[in-house]
C-alpha cells in the first residue's frame, strides 16, 4: 500500500519556530517534496544544499496579467524566477492574476475583468508559457477565493484560469488546482476536478475552514484522493496548509489521506 501520488508539503506554513532551511529539512526528512512561496527572501544557495526536492515555487515577483506595465514586469520577473529554479531544480513556477501583498491581498484589485482584459490576460500568458517551454519548467496559475482570503484578484476561480490556460494551449502553462480555494467559492470538488484534470499540473490540498491539514474541516479528503485515483492521476498533491497543533502531525495526516490500496494494486 502507498501513495499513487507524488507528496509535497509547503515549509512556509509549516514548522514555523523553526528558521526556514530547517523547515525544508523537516520535510524533507519526513519523504516529502518541499514547495516555497517567495523567492527572494530565502537563501537559495542554502536550499540548493539541502538535499530536497523542489515541486514548485513562486514564479513571479511583480506585475500582472493585463497592465501592459504589469504583464511586462511580470515576464521580466519571471525570468528571475527561472534563474532561481534552475538552481533549484524546481519543475513548477506558480503564478496568480495579479500580485499578492504579504497579507495575500492582490496588489492590483481587480472587481471587474472586461473582454480586452481576457484578451490581455491570454497575450501575457502566452509569453510566459513560451518563457516555461524554452527553459523546460511550466508555469502554473493557481485558482484562489476571493470570499475569504483574496478579494478583488481577477481570473481568481477554477473556471477563470482553467480557461485562461485552455485559451494558452501550451505546456509551458497549466493550472494548479487549488481544492482549498475551490471548496470556499465553489463547491462540487470531485466533479469539477474532473473538469480540469487534464490541464492540471498539480494540486493542492487544505481543509475547510481553517486552511488546516485535511480530516480537520468539511472536506472528504479520502473520497477526493480515491477519486483522483479512480481518474488516473498520477501527478503532485501539496500540503498547502497551516497545522492544527503539531506540524510533523499534520504531515502524518496529510500522508494517511493520500495512501492507500490503488486500483492496479
Amino acid at each position: 500500500m502507498g501513495s499513487p501520488f507524488t507528496l509535497a508539503a509547503n515549509a512556509e506554513m509549516l514548522f514555523r519556530d523553526l528558521p526556514f532551511v530547517e523547515r525544508v529539512a523537516q520535510i524533507k526528512e519526513a519523504g516529502f517534496q518541499v514547495e516555497i512561496w517567495d523567492w527572494t527572501t530565502k537563501d537559495i544557495s542554502a536550499l540548493a544544499g539541502s538535499g530536497a526536492t523542489f515541486s514548485s515555487m513562486t514564479g513571479y515577483i511583480t506585475g500582472d496579467l493585463v497592465d501592459p506595465d504589469g504583464a511586462d514586469a511580470l515576464i521580466e520577473s519571471a525570468g528571475r524566477s527561472l534563474q532561481v529554479a534552475a538552481e533549484l531544480d524546481c519543475p513548477r513556477l506558480n503564478i496568480h492574476g495579479t500580485g499578492l501583498d504579504d497579507k495575500g491581498l492582490p496588489v492590483s484589485p481587480r472587481w471587474i475583468t472586461s473582454g480586452a482584459d481576457w484578451l490581455h490576460a491570454v497575450d501575457t500568458l502566452r509569453r510566459l508559457a513560451a518563457l516555461g517551454e524554452e527553459a523546460g519548467r511550466v508555469f502554473t496559475i493557481e485558482n484562489l477565493n476571493t470570499r475569504v482570503d483574496h478579494p478583488g484578484t481577477p481570473f481568481a476561480r477554477s473556471e477563470d484560469t482553467v480557461r485562461l490556460v485552455q485559451a494558452v494551449d501550451s505546456p509551458g502553462l497549466r493550472l494548479n488546482f487549488d481544492l482549498y480555494h475551490a471548496q470556499i467559492d465553489e463547491g462540487n470538488l470531485i466533479e469539477r476536478t474532473r473538469t480540469v484534470l487534464p490541464w492540471v499540473g498539480e494540486i493542492q490540498v487544505a481543509d475547510v475552514p481553517g486552511r488546516f491539514e485535511p480530516g480537520t474541516g468539511e472536506i472528504n479528503y479520502t473520497n477526493i484522493a480515491r477519486a483522483l485515483d479512480d481518474a488516473g492521476y498520477t501527478g503532485v498533491v501539496a500540503l498547502e496548509a497551516w497545522a492544527s497543533g503539531d506540524s510533523g502531525a499534520a504531515l502524518q495526516q496529510f500522508r494517511e489521506t493520500f495512501t492507500f490500496s490503488t486500483r492496479t494494486e
